[in-house]
């Protein structure tokens, strides 16, 4: 399908001081960088910038507390405590990083991260699999990515498919994973290393293919990020710039 664009031009004088045509949108920010492949220094950097100076000391007591204490304390340990209150501590926009660096601070493994994400929220769920590519070496935290991709909770689906996915999940799985990105609207620029794993994969462009087939047999529409995919499965071949013909006939 294809979209129209703004279109901006010099306006001519007018005694009304009323436009006669409403002004061109502003255009969209760049997309940021998705949390799980943001490196840890530059999440410190982005909230000691962003945050209140009341936030900025809890959060540098939250991170001394984790990393003097890390580990496990009892039935819960104060950082796990420190988790719950982040986002009442600093605001729900910045929770997701403040709870990744405190995981980190923490040195969670496998074993931490799994009580985490059983007994946590769904915002606690969520830092624990941004931070597991930073936590956990190999694949034995696997599991928890497997449980979110079970979900239809799309910031749960978006963190699961962040590095740690990329590194370790079997192919079968991770093609699942990139389709339940699609059929629940999670924008694919979140899935980690996409355009290599994606490269040159038959079977994913297969899958693709009978989706796309599937939404237009009932007169749905095909997401546009369906296109950039299928684009990458050809080797060699870069996506399809905005509003340009598919070469499997289809107009993204």
């Amino acid at each position: 399908m294809t979209h129209p664009r703004p279109t901006t031009g010099t306006p001519t004088a007018d005694p009304d001081p009323t436009p006669a045509t409403p002004p061109a949108p502003a255009p969209r920010p760049a997309p940021a960088t998705p949390l799980a492949q943001s490196p840890p220094a530059a999440l410190h950097a982005h909230l000691r910038t962003h945050l209140t100076g009341a936030a900025r000391a809890w959060l540098d007591q939250a991170l001394d507390e984790a990393a003097t204490h890390p580990g496990a304390h009892g039935p819960i340990s104060v950082w796990e405590l420190r988790l719950a209150e982040a986002g009442r501590r600093c605001g729900a926009e910045y929770a997701d990083a403040v709870r990744v660096l405190i995981l980190l601070a923490a040195r969670a493994d496998a074993d931490a991260a799994g009580r985490v994400y059983s007994q946590g929220t769904g915002p606690e769920r969520r830092a624990v699999l941004h931070a597991l590519p930073h936590l956990v070496p190999g694949p034995d935290a696997l599991p928890l990515v497997e449980d979110a991709l079970r979900t239809n909770d799309t910031g749960l689906l978006g963190a699961a498919v962040g590095p740690y996915a990329a590194r370790h999940l079997a192919p079968h799985q991770w093609r699942h994973a990139v389709l339940k990105c699609l059929f629940t609207g999670v924008p694919v620029n979140v899935v980690a290393d996409l355009e290599r794993r994606a490269r040159a994969d038959t079977e994913l462009a297969r899958m693709l293919d009978d989706y796309a087939a599937e939404r237009t047999a009932a007169g749905r529409p095909v997401p546009e990020d369906l296109y950039r995919v299928l684009a990458l499965t050809e080797a060699g071949s870069p996506p399809p710039p905005h509003g340009s013909v598919h070469p499997h006939g289809k107009e993204s």
